[in-house]
């Protein structure tokens, strides 16, 4: 199984994943990766890997008026999510179900693409980044996002080592595979072999906040193509695992609840 099957998400994941991921952490990266690119009222912008759309609902305010944004994911949940929710009125928002190595658009199409979180997933990384370099016009802007190494994001590697210990080595995998990415030279060179130039790859530090282990972790899992085997425990043992992630968390605990970094690298490349 490819990491981007083993990624898949079904049932009420989508729901789960814009209910508790989204706020607490693809929001604040999507605001970041859309500033970076200076996008210009009338652009034209694709998201690639959308999920429910945090990117490209940001991205439409920075290209209204008379902009596009479209987005692209593989799972139509995340999609039917993605249109149920407000964008800016005055630029059309498409969203469309497909796979980022064989991109369902014309040549030179789109001024800027964005994809985050999403490229360490692909069964064919190179053959997705030369499908987002062939629907950029020339001088064309991307900008793309992974997570570092999981020795840098404590958070993910909390869940990871709890998974293993009291869900499966398998799930502990696939919870590792978000990390897949971290090496910003492979990510460099992937770029530079589909044909981008400046590139330019920073290592960014945001904060995740989120209430508590109790009311956070459970809603997380949901959102993951692990949810089952979670559900699947036994109230102890789902105890256990809440109980190990706590104790992970703890250096990162104040009076609010857990602030714990994540740690991204962010390449910004051209045409």
């Amino acid at each position: 199984m490819s990491q981007h099957e083993q990624w898949q998400i079904s049932g009420n994941a989508p729901e789960a994943y814009e209910r508790y991921m989204v706020p607490a952490l693809f929001t604040p990266w999507a605001t970041d990766l859309v500033a970076r690119l200076s996008l210009h009222p009338g652009e034209h912008v694709l998201d690639v890997a959308c999920g429910t759309g945090s990117v490209a609902r940001l991205a439409a305010h920075r290209v209204s008026p008379g902009g596009t944004v479209t987005g692209l994911d593989l799972n139509p949940g995340m999609l039917a999510v993605a249109r149920s929710l407000p964008h800016a009125s005055d630029v059309r928002m498409d969203w469309r179900e497909g796979s980022a190595m064989a991109l369902p658009f014309a040549n030179a199409l789109f001024n800027v693409v964005l994809c985050q979180q999403g490229l360490q997933f692909f069964p064919d990384r190179l053959a997705a980044l030369r499908q987002m370099h062939r629907v950029l016009v020339p001088q064309g802007r991307l900008g793309i996002s992974v997570w570092r190494p999981i020795q840098h994001n404590p958070y993910i590697a909390a869940l990871a080592r709890a998974a293993a210990r009291h869900v499966s080595g398998e799930v502990a995998a696939g919870l590792r595979t978000v990390c897949a990415l971290g090496d910003a030279d492979v990510l460099r060179s992937l770029l530079l072999q589909a044909g981008f130039r400046e590139v330019r790859i920073s290592i960014a530090i945001l904060v995740m906040r989120f209430a508590s282990v109790d009311a956070f972790v459970p809603g997380q899992f949901a959102a993951t193509p692990f949810a089952g085997a979670v559900a699947a425990l036994d109230a102890n043992a789902r105890a256990a695992l809440l109980e190990d992630v706590r104790v992970a968390l703890r250096p990162y605990m104040d009076d609010a609840g857990i602030a714990v970094p994540n740690e991204a690298h962010v390449a910004l490349a051209q045409t």
